[in-house]
């Protein structure tokens, strides 16, 4: 849902910006307002960004290889993080040095009254692409709140859509303002207010947007209700509870699981596979995007010995001695790396 909803709102997005943009050119010309060039370039910034954006989504479909064996997922974290760059160079900075351009060299405006049309235009279409990304968000939003949902959000297309769009209509009201601003007073040093007011209102979302990609390009955890449902559903027959687990989002969709099990030291070898089998299942159920499972077995000594793990001066594997020592594959359990009794690319998909 998040990959469809996620592009359904990129394709609007950019099927506003661009026609938005040809308009501001065209107006631009007409009427020489930096703030409409200013806007116009926005917009083309805007354009590109999606652009990208769909390019990200295309990549991170890739299969995996040798070399990438958790496949290309993050591809979509990258190219969100090239989105805010650009967000803040082309559009942020240009708008700025226009701005401050304008304001030491005023000029006057030609046809206010074009510029005035074409921004109550532009305003119209970015709000039915607003429109459009918020009825996608609304889905994976949840009870959270907007602004949660942004710091939060695990898809990085909805966040940036979320916020351009919010920035345009911001930056549209504020250039017909100066524009306005202008033509009431005679004074072109308005328009160029406006433009430098429209930067740094750009490069303020290029920085947000930036801060939160560069989170989830270094690796984020799944959210605290889907760790604990995953804790959850792995303790069952045969296994007594989690001594610890480790989640990493390896793409929007898609999370890797890492996680050590007490189990009873009377467990036979088939036992344990069974009880670990039946665990990768049941998270599976609970949590479809956790696709990716370790899981090691290990005895409770918390409760055998009266004393937490965490005090018996061992390593983190809980085994008292290097896990290669032990003549087992690295999961502890006899058995293939995924801990699942299957190649590690069934048990991954």
């Amino acid at each position: 849902m998040s990959a469809s909803g996620g592009s359904r709102a990129v394709l609007a997005a950019l099927a506003a910006n661009v026609g938005i943009a040809v308009i501001k050119f065209v107006a631009f010309l007409i009427t020489g307002a930096t703030s409409m060039l200013a806007e116009a370039v926005h917009s083309v910034a805007d354009s590109g960004n999606q652009g990208l954006l769909l390019l990200g989504g295309k990549r991170s479909r890739r299969a995996a290889t040798p070399e990438h064996p958790f496949g290309f997922g993050r591809d979509r974290y990258v190219y969100g993080f090239l989105v805010a760059l650009v967000l803040f160079t082309v559009g942020g900075l240009f708008a700025l040095y226009e701005g401050i351009q304008k304001i030491r060299h005023p000029h006057p405006l030609d046809s206010a009254l074009v510029a005035v049309g074409v921004l109550v235009v532009a305003i119209v279409l970015e709000a039915l692409s607003f429109r459009t990304a918020i009825a996608e968000s609304r889905g994976l939003k949840g009870d959270a709140g907007w602004v949660e949902f942004i710091r939060r959000a695990k898809v990085p297309e909805l966040p940036v859509v979320l916020l351009e769009d919010f920035a345009a209509l911001i930056g549209l009201a504020l250039a017909l303002l100066g524009v306005g601003l202008s033509t009431l007073f005679d004074q072109p040093v308005w328009d160029g207010i406006g433009s430098v007011c429209i930067g740094l209102l750009l490069i303020s979302v290029a920085v947000v947007l930036i801060v939160e990609t560069k989170s989830l390009l270094l690796g984020e955890s799944a959210s605290p209700a889907a760790i604990a449902r995953i804790e959850q559903a792995l303790v069952g027959p045969g296994v007594d509870r989690v001594i610890h687990q480790r989640t990493l989002h390896l793409g929007p969709d898609e999370v890797l699981l890492a996680a050590k099990l007490a189990m009873s030291p009377d467990s036979s070898l088939a036992e344990v596979a069974e009880a670990i089998d039946a665990a990768e299942a049941r998270v599976r159920a609970v949590e479809p995007t956790t696709r990716v499972i370790y899981l090691e077995p290990d005895i409770d000594r918390a409760t055998g010995s009266g004393r937490p793990e965490a005090d018996s001066g061992r390593p983190e594997t809980g085994s008292g001695r290097p896990e290669t020592a032990s003549g087992r594959p690295e999961t502890g359990s006899g058995r293939p790396e995924t801990g699942s009794g299957r190649p590690e690319a069934v048990d991954a998909g």
